[in-house]
């Protein structure tokens, strides 16, 4: 699949997605720990996965993770640096698994990059048996993450999963981040 350039998708270094600072903002151990909450020895999805700082961190605990993401160069890296995770290159608007393949898909910082958020959720949603969980910067003005204009409001995302056929939505303010639990119910319309 050729990589596309597309405004809002990332386009920096992969050194600086695994700074310590911005490591820190994104406080990995507590999102993981809230986004299999509950669930026993989850199968997860991490979509968008970039150079793999979450896929890693499900790893760690010990779930089998899958990483999707559609930059190539930043999978090459994840690759190197996380053995025994597959990675493939693919887009959140078309995840190239079948329906209930995991328990969890997990968007970290990827729902506002994406060109078509609604069939990002869609998708994450199919993909799902139990859980989707969409890490975001606050809709906030701020020196770090996205420009305002590319930051998703709280309410805009609940209402794309509940377009997407998601159940409740269950949103926690982090330190720094935005996180969403959703449940993944019946067929959707």
């Amino acid at each position: 699949m050729p990589e596309e350039e597309h405004e809002r998708r990332f386009h920096g270094e992969a050194d600086r997605l695994r700074s310590p600072e911005r490591i820190s903002l994104l406080q990995v151990d507590r999102v993981v720990t809230l986004a299999v909450e509950g669930l026993a020895a989850p199968r997860v999805l991490d979509v968008g996965t970039g150079t793999g700082v979450f896929a890693e961190a499900f790893a760690e605990k010990g779930f089998a993770v899958v990483g999707i993401d559609a930059n190539r160069s930043l999978l090459e890296v994840a690759r190197q640096l996380i053995p025994g995770v597959a990675f493939k290159e693919a887009t959140a608007e078309s995840i190239p698994y079948g329906d209930r393949t995991f328990d969890v898909a997990f968007l970290g910082h990827v729902l506002h990059e994406t060109d078509d958020p609604l069939a990002a959720l869609r998708e994450a949603r199919r993909v799902s048996t139990r859980r989707v969980v969409v890490l975001e910067w606050p809709y906030v003005l701020e020196e770090d993450g996205p420009p305002l204009q590319h930051r998703l409001k709280p309410e805009d995302i609940k209402e794309m999963a509940k377009r997407a056929g998601l159940g409740s939505v269950e949103h926690l303010r982090l330190t720094h981040m935005d996180l969403y639990r959703m449940a993944v119910t019946g067929e959707s319309e």
